[in-house]
């Protein structure tokens, strides 16, 4: 057996780079949440317009995501996160000088773009660089670790920023932060030769890029438009189409933006669809708890920061024992149990009450969640990547971050309405405002546990895999790859 890279002081310092730039990248998604009432008060934003803060930056990450890995793959996984980097940095500080709405939605909308280069460029890096069994569990723990983490922790110091320095600091946070993991890159990875290039899938690349975003943007307007209007029916069938055509292109490409062979890896699609179900609840649940904590419960945002600090704790632990359950029993036990687990909490975190408590009604559900949350990033990520070919890394990388972004947009858009409905229709019969807000509350968190179980569920398809089987695994998949 060869000698463990990770334990060498180079390997170390490149899983922290690496969770670095997706605890960044996650981050961001949530950080700005508990800001926006003071970005509305100070950038004049309409209440419409304050929805493109959080939901331009979704739109980008998703929609750039396949490009983004494909890019990885072709032309140096170093030079696209690098690119990736700048990118994020610079926008971030337009985004923290802002002086209108428009500039702001903007620098959001190049902060995706940004991301949703470096994401699928770091978790290649990270595939191709642990390779050996123990190795490679463990990375994929603390990089499950910390993408269970990013939510949370996003609340907590969206809270602390907005009530000490002020909104903008959301964004001042990124810039010293790109500046390491740009230091880091150039000393810790070796420059890349370019893999032989016949010339990018143009036509793929427009068609993906433009059928994802078409995508997102539909899910995310969707509460606003309604379900059954034409708006959002067009835009879905049009996303549809575009996907479908893309499809087709790579079937026939030479060169495919997305090669299709990649499906072939057994239980690959299961994980990036378990990802996808079970983001869809937990990205929702956080997004309704913070509602809750700041209307109804009357939070400011740094005590609603701070609520979430069990989270991180209790997801830190879950997150610290899967590798050791899935060197034993496999990812596939892991991941279902975790996803029953953390459905169990957020059923408990839907019996919200108007007078309720922290201790009582909110800790239980979010400590008993959290555990299963570290489960299951933890045994996801690494069932997604297993057997994956080091020339198919940014792509496996790319579509497994594209389910989680689809799934955040996809939850929020089904979940608010499920939300919105009820409060209407408490309203309409006479119960008082704070009621009907909780009992809309009460309902998404309800279809937020259901949505966890169902992944459960799906996350039986996914390849259950043991740290000893990693590299007889890996060579039986890449003679399958290269046949195809």
């Amino acid at each position: 057996m060869s000698a463990s890279f990770l334990s060498t002081a180079r390997g170390k310092l490149i899983l922290l780079l690496l969770c670095g730039v997706a605890f960044l990248d996650l981050v961001d998604a949530s950080i700005v949440n508990v800001a926006l009432p003071s970005i509305r008060h100070d950038l004049d934003f309409s209440t419409q317009g304050l929805q493109w803060v959080p939901s331009g930056y979704l739109l980008t990450y998703g929609g750039f995501m396949l490009l983004g890995g494909r890019f990885a793959d072709l032309f140096g996984r170093r030079r696209v996160l690098v690119t990736g980097t700048v990118v994020f940095a610079i926008s971030s500080l337009a985004g923290g000088f802002a002086g209108t709405a428009g500039l702001l939605v903007g620098a959001r909308l190049a902060q995706g773009v940004g991301a949703a280069l470096m994401m699928p460029a770091a978790l290649s890096l990270l595939t191709t660089t642990f390779r050996e069994g123990s190795d490679r569990t463990k990375a994929f723990g603390a990089w499950g670790a910390v993408a269970g983490l990013a939510s949370a922790v996003g609340v907590l110091a969206g809270g602390l920023l907005t009530d000490g320095p002020g909104w903008r600091w959301v964004m001042f946070v990124n810039p010293p932060v790109c500046v390491v993991i740009l230091l880091g890159a150039y000393r810790l990875f070796d420059r890349e030769d370019r893999r032989p290039f016949k010339g990018l899938d143009v036509i793929g690349a427009f068609l993906a890029t433009a059928g994802m975003l078409l995508l997102v943007y539909a899910l995310v307007k969707a509460p606003d438009e309604g379900w059954g209007s034409a708006r959002t029916v067009l835009e879905l069938a049009g996303a549809g189409v575009l996907l479908l055509v893309f499809v087709l292109n790579e079937r026939v490409h030479r060169d495919p933006l997305l090669p299709l062979s990649v499906f072939r890896i057994r239980g690959l699609a299961a994980a990036d669809v378990t990802q996808l179900v079970g983001v869809a609840g937990f990205i929702s649940m956080f997004f309704f708890l913070t509602l809750y904590m700041q209307n109804v419960l009357g939070y400011s945002p740094i005590r609603t920061g701070l609520a979430y600090l069990p989270i991180t704790g209790a997801v830190g632990i879950g997150a610290g024992i899967a590798p050791k359950l899935v060197a034993k029993v496999g990812t596939r036990p892991v991941a279902v149990v975790g996803l029953m687990v953390a459905a169990t909490g957020i059923f408990l975190l839907s019996r919200l009450k108007v007078d309720g408590s922290f201790t009582t009604g909110l800790l239980p559900g979010m400590v008993v969640m959290a555990v299963g949350l570290g489960f299951m990033f933890v045994a996801i990520s690494t069932a997604a990547n297993a057997g994956v070919p080091a020339d198919k890394a940014g792509v496996a990388a790319a579509l497994l971050n594209a389910s989680q972004q689809v799934g955040g947009a996809l939850g929020l858009a089904i979940f608010s309405a499920i939300s919105t409905a009820r409060l209407e229709h408490q309203l309409k019969h006479g119960v008082a405002q704070p009621a009907a807000f909780t009992s809309g509350l009460s309902w998404a968190l309800t279809a937020c546990a259901i949505a966890v179980a169902c992944a459960a569920v799906i996350a039986l398809r996914t390849r259950n895999v043991h740290s000893e089987a990693e590299a007889e695994g890996l060579a039986e998949v890449e003679k399958l790859v290269a046949v195809g």
